[in-house]
């Protein structure tokens, strides 16, 4: 199969998430999206990261009725920091039957030269870029063979604000999966609070 692999903290899986992993998965080139749920993006701050596998669980309920999308854990198995070149050549050591493509945003292309051998994820993988609000400018990588650009639907939402909902008392409510709202709504995981 063709997997798609769309790499994130998923601090929590939201309904941006989920419509991006849904238009890549509705292209005829890939069988399937798997939301790979990563322990620590040498890129972020960790202390900002819920408990990783309580975003795993977020993310299985989010995807749990989907047969085109799957939850991945793979790198809670693998040295952290996460190196997306690490994980790739451990999938493809596992899955052989599979051939696996990158999905990310705009903004992911124009930091892609700061990643660990970035020329060797170009020169083995497809990857598939969906525009993002804040990325206008052109990249030099945006030409190269193996780089697609799809038109997913832009949705401006994003992880932090969410969290920053939750702790103000906000609702939260249609920006995440319905499964992922309530079980948040349930539980002290990001201190919501009672729904105004």
């Amino acid at each position: 199969m063709n997997i798609g692999l769309f790499f994130g903290s998923f601090n929590p899986v939201h309904t941006g998430h989920m419509i991006i992993a849904q238009h890549l998965a509705n292209q005829p080139e890939i069988d399937q999206v798997w939301l790979v749920v990563s322990p620590h993006n040498p890129l972020k701050l960790k202390s900002s990261l819920a408990n990783d596998y309580d975003r795993l669980h977020l993310v299985n309920l989010a995807v749990e009725d989907n047969p085109k999308i799957k939850s991945c854990n793979v790198e809670f198995k693998l040295p952290q920091p996460s190196y997306t070149i690490d994980t790739l050549a451990y999938l493809k050591e596992k899955y052989p039957q599979h051939v696996f493509a990158l999905i990310m945003g705009s903004d992911n292309l124009d930091s892609l030269t700061k990643w660990k051998h970035y020329e060797l994820i170009l020169q083995n993988h497809l990857i598939y870029i969906y525009n993002r609000p804040e990325t206008e400018k052109e990249n030099p990588l945006s030409t190269h063979p193996n780089v697609r650009f799809c038109k997913a639907p832009l949705i401006e939402i994003s992880s932090t604000e969410i969290r920053t909902m939750i702790n103000e008392g906000l609702s939260v409510r249609y920006l995440l999966p319905d499964k992922v709202f309530e079980y948040i709504q349930g539980s002290t995981m990001y201190k919501l609070k009672n729904e105004k």
